[in-house]
């Protein structure tokens, strides 16, 4: 794949994951028991430092968006069942003022979920921003799942499979995202784009 793969922090020093630990923390620990690993197998398996892992599960430490990736595919479990809450109702508006951002380690992309954090599920929706020069490298995430983005403002440099696509906005990409991939901001204004994550089988 064409994008730099370097090391990165694991934690953000973003204010918005920072809100996010407890949440992350109480699954983490929840998810990794019923599966019966210890800390020091779900680091080998996830690649992140068993360090690590454990101030995420004490809610000490804000992990970034591909640290959390990394582990929702070593749990093998969607993206949203480490950062669900546990609240439900009929009807859940989505305030934008009230919006918990994930970020990567350095702030120039971020990830806002559009869909409440009542439960693990099949579908995902999220906005993405990118922040002029920005890039964000992403592992694969598990086998069979889809990523379909709508660019609504700006422009976006998708790498995939070896190949790079140029979108502009209006344009639409779906792509199989069980594979390393890369977005890119290459103008000088903010991009923005709308996902839909589809996983391949059915949450539980």
């Amino acid at each position: 794949m064409a994008a730099r793969r370097s090391r990165t922090p694991e934690t953000s020093p973003g204010e918005t994951n920072a809100d996010l630990a407890p949440v992350v923390g109480k699954n983490l620990r929840r998810l990794r028991t019923e599966r019966g690993l210890s800390l020091e197998r779900l680091a080998q398996a996830s690649g992140v430092s068993r360090a690590m892992l454990g101030q995420v599960e004490l809610g000490q430490s804000a992990p970034t968006i591909n640290v959390l990736w990394k582990i929702a595919r070593a749990l093998d479990v969607p993206f949203s069942a480490l950062i669900s809450s546990t609240q439900q109702s009929p009807v859940k508006v989505l305030r934008e003022k009230d919006a918990k951002r994930l970020l990567s380690h350095d702030g120039t992309f971020s990830s806002r979920a559009l869909f409440p954090f009542d439960e693990p599920r099949r579908v995902e929706f999220y906005e993405l921003v990118i922040a002029p020069r920005g890039v964000e490298a992403a592992d694969s995430h598990a086998a069979g799942t889809m990523e379909n983005l709508v660019v609504s403002k700006g422009q976006l440099e998708l790498e995939t499979a070896g190949e790079t696509y140029t979108l502009a906005a209006g344009d639409a990409i779906l792509f199989e995202a069980d594979k390393p991939h890369a977005y890119k901001n290459p103008g000088s204004t903010e991009t923005r784009v709308y996902l839909v994550m589809t996983y391949a089988e059915q949450v539980g």
